[in-house]
């Protein structure tokens, strides 16, 4: 595919650094849940650890270091034999200590990589390092008007005050960051897509909870001329190039829609012989932009020193202790060596990590294109249709394995049991023998289909005279009149054989 570089000479250069919350019981380093409702009351979350109140000692919690090290072998990244937490020195409204523990030069990984696959293509992204740390709270910008506080969130350069939430002040955070491997923001959206696959194959993350994915990233833009075929860059040239960051992204969709216009607004910078100024930038998702927030910090800003309330975290031992699961991609291979799926089978039925349970306990009672067929076409299909998740039926297992018994034992009819009774029992909640019987729906006895076999060709001679005369929708049409006469019960295959045969005598 031809880059858009080679049309104005300049070609964006993108970083990320993506903040996963990681699924646990607890707060990082204290022992407020972090399971709350949507509806759930600001600051109620809180203990004195997490909202910073003097005197108050961190404990780190183990489950997130578990979750963090999982990651980091997930990524084949290394992982030290001794970690260290730091403070990281700044002030903003959702920050209640005016600082932040995280990590600073003794991440708890370092030099890994992600593989994914982007318009047919294998591509592999470096992970310069994954630190584990602590979420700031949430803030909600507000403009006066109507008494629905819902009604009147709006963005940062709109509002006229700002709300603070420190419920999720303390949610265990892991930091992940890329090196600027991406040279287009459709990528960028195919790696999150990714990432977001393994993370929950590993059950460290829930994507269902707000603001468990958030994405900064960081742009440039280069000369052409400086990137090599296989994408590398000087050192040199990234060092020259004026970069912005982006910041409050909360989606795949979300991060390509704020990369492209950040690509295009810096190269009309450019172009019109303007430099870009090296800020930190909004992503306003209403109206898919950028706006200037302020001016980018540098390092040296954040006063970084080792934080003394926390020793050193030695895990020298945990990459050998904590193993994970199969990933999506050897999972994915291994459903079509171990039981012959298609390259797109498999991939759908490997998506994510429910799918893939659900479509296993499937196939371990029918033959797997028939439980590849049900799951990944007719089940998924009716639940996306419904905007629901595979969640919502795995408790449901059993029903749907008699549905497909049904089907395999020629007790109901294949369209029958897409169109009507899978529909029912996802609609209604009753199992599928309740709406066979319900609906009349099982098979019509053999004698009462050939006795409408034989109804249709005598009460039809000219639909008989044109399969005579080679017309193909003569067939077609008996073949309707015969299932409308068994209620949709007869089997359309053997009522066609039986019309030919009715016929050609």
């Amino acid at each position: 595919m031809a880059r858009a570089a080679e049309r104005t000479g300049l070609e964006p250069v993108i970083g990320l650094e993506v903040h996963v919350q990681l699924d646990t019981e607890t707060k990082v380093f204290c022992g407020c849940s972090t399971d709350g409702d949507a509806d759930e009351e600001p600051n109620t979350r809180t203990c004195p650890v997490c909202l910073g109140l003097p005197g108050a000692l961190p404990v780190l919690n183990e489950a997130a270091v578990a979750a963090a090290v999982k990651v980091g072998k997930a990524l084949n990244a290394e992982i030290p034999a001794e970690t260290q937490f730091h403070r990281k020195n700044y002030y903003y409204p959702d920050l209640p200590k005016n600082f932040q523990i995280t990590q600073y030069d003794a991440p708890l990984c370092s030099d890994g990589v992600l593989e994914f696959s982007h318009e047919g293509d294998r591509r592999s992204v470096r992970i310069r390092r994954a630190h584990l740390e602590e979420d700031p709270g949430s803030i909600q910008h507000v403009r006066d008007g109507p008494a629905d506080l819902e009604a009147r969130t709006t963005s940062v350069d709109r509002a006229d005050y700002t709300l603070v939430d420190y419920n999720r002040a303390g949610t265990p955070l892991m930091e992940i960051v890329t090196e600027p491997d991406f040279r287009e923001p459709a990528a960028v959206r195919g790696f999150l897509e990714k990432l977001e696959e393994v993370l929950a194959y590993l059950g460290v993350f829930d994507a269902g909870s707000d603001g468990s994915l958030r994405v900064d990233a960081n742009l440039s833009m280069v000369e052409s001329e400086h990137v090599a075929d296989d994408g590398t860059i000087p050192e040199e040239v990234l060092a020259d190039a004026n970069r912005t960051e982006v910041k409050n992204i909360s989606s795949h969709r979300g991060a390509e829609t704020a990369l492209s216009y950040e690509a295009s607004r810096q190269r009309d910078q450019i172009e019109a012989g303007r430099e870009v100024e090296q800020e930190t930038r909004h992503y306003n998702e209403t109206h898919g932009n950028t706006v200037s927030m302020r001016a980018k910090e540098e390092e040296k800003d954040y006063r970084y020193f080792p934080e003394a309330d926390l020793p050193p975290l030695r895990v020298a031992d945990w990459k050998e202790k904590i193993d994970i699961p199969e990933l999506p991609d050897a999972r994915r291979e291994r459903f079509r060596t171990e039981y012959g799926l298609g390259a797109e089978a498999a991939s759908k039925l490997t998506s994510r990590k429910a799918v893939a349970d659900f479509y296993e306990q499937v196939a371990a009672e029918f033959d797997p294109d028939l439980a590849a067929t049900w799951v990944a076409d007719n089940l998924l299909g009716e639940l996306n249709y419904r905007d629901r998740e595979i969640e919502s039926v795995t408790d449901r297992l059993d029903e749907f394995a008699r549905l497909i018994e049904l089907v395999a034992t020629d007790e109901v009819t294949t369209k029958n049991a897409e169109e009507t009774v899978l529909r029912t029992m996802l609609d209604e909640g009753v199992d599928p023998d309740t709406v066979v019987e319900r609906e009349g729906l099982g098979k019509a006895a053999g004698e009462e289909v050939a006795t409408a076999v034989t109804d249709a060709v005598e009460n039809n001679p000219d639909a008989v005279a044109d399969y005579h005369d080679g017309e193909d929708g003569a067939l077609n049409f008996l073949v309707g009149q015969v299932m409308q006469a068994t209620g949709g019960s007869a089997d359309p295959g053997t009522v066609n054989e039986l019309l030919r045969a009715e016929l050609d005598s």
